[in-house]
């Protein structure tokens, strides 16, 4: 992964505007990296849209922005950009993702008293549809855990990819919490600590076949696993990329008809899912999950709405009692 000061440093150079405002872009993501702990992989978005919005702006204007054109522009000029957007057929998520990039960016420049736009707060963020979590159903989590280690010649690449599956779907980690854990932090007790967004921690309690799929790698990896070092190794030895279990991912859905939405996110969805629907409750699942917010928990009940209404009916006490 490339580090936090060769992101900005990349987003300031991939601006088409004036160097004033590659040092304001540089300064602002500096800022999120260092004070905000911001990573790498986000500070790439927000260079993306940045460049894409400061490309735009330079055709708009018919020469490259400075901070002086920020400052001078209209709710019309944003709206041109939104047109665009539409017109190219851009996701509305990816411009509403976009539109907070570019408020974020305003606000410094605000702040640091480097431009002053009322426009930009006037503008609608595009309505987003709700999305609903896509997990797979247990039959297929299951087989697709139990399938992916066939789907390798080397013996402990298979062990690998088996105890990654299982921890995601096990523990319901996100991709990026699982390849960043270390040896060290992988013990023979029944929890670990996992630090999620916004390097927040949180224990997560592993199940004993997570744990036994995870000594059955470390036994075969045969690459040296120091405390301090990456428990996931792709085959040169460095720690192993998300590629390539998004790879793995695909042979699989080919191999076993699944669906193009089973990916390794989907197994973390399964995981709060098929919890749910064993009678787990939303604040359990929230702390597990790592969740700041139970609104993100309850997207869940939207998934398993069916079970929620038939376990209403069964278990409240007016259920079965006649209205007068």
């Amino acid at each position: 992964m490339r580090s936090q000061s060769a992101a900005t440093e990349q987003i300031a150079l991939s601006l088409a505007a004036e160097p004033a405002v590659g040092k304001a872009a540089r300064d602002w993501t500096a800022r999120l990296a260092y004070e905000r702990r911001v990573s790498p992989h986000t500070l790439d978005a927000y260079g993306r849209d940045l460049a894409s919005f400061f490309t735009f702006l330079s055709h708009h204007l018919g020469y490259p922005p400075g901070l002086g054109d920020l400052s001078a522009m209209t709710g019309a000029d944003f709206r041109s950009w939104l047109a665009q957007r539409a017109g190219k057929g851009m996701a509305r998520t990816s411009t509403a993702r976009s539109l907070s990039t570019l408020r974020g960016f305003f606000r410094f420049l605000d702040r640091a008293n480097l431009a002053h736009n009322a426009a930009i707060g006037a503008l609608r963020t595009p309505k987003v549809p709700k999305s609903i979590a896509k997990a797979l159903t247990q039959e297929d989590a299951l087989e697709a855990v139990e399938t992916v280690g066939k789907l390798s010649t080397e013996d402990w690449v298979g062990k690998r990819d088996t105890a990654l599956l299982v921890l995601l779907y096990g523990c319901g980690l996100r991709i990026g919490e699982a390849l960043g854990l270390n040896r060290g932090q992988v013990s023979d007790a029944d929890t670990m600590v996992v630090t999620g967004k916004g390097d927040k921690q949180r224990l997560v309690p592993v199940l004993p076949v997570v744990r036994s799929s995870l000594e059955d790698y470390i036994s075969a990896c045969p690459f040296p696993l120091p405390p301090d070092g990456p428990l996931f190794r792709g085959v040169r030895g460095g720690r192993l990329n998300a590629s390539v279990v998004q790879l793995q991912m695909r042979r699989l859905r080919a191999l076993l008809g699944l669906a193009e939405t089973a990916t390794p996110h989907a197994l973390r969805h399964s995981f709060a899912t098929h919890l749910l629907s064993g009678g787990g409750d939303l604040r359990t699942i929230q702390e597990l999950l790592g969740h700041a917010s139970l609104t993100s928990t309850q997207r869940y009940t939207e998934v398993d709405a069916g079970r929620l209404a038939s376990v209403h009916r069964l278990a409240h006490p007016r259920a079965h009692k006649r209205t007068p």
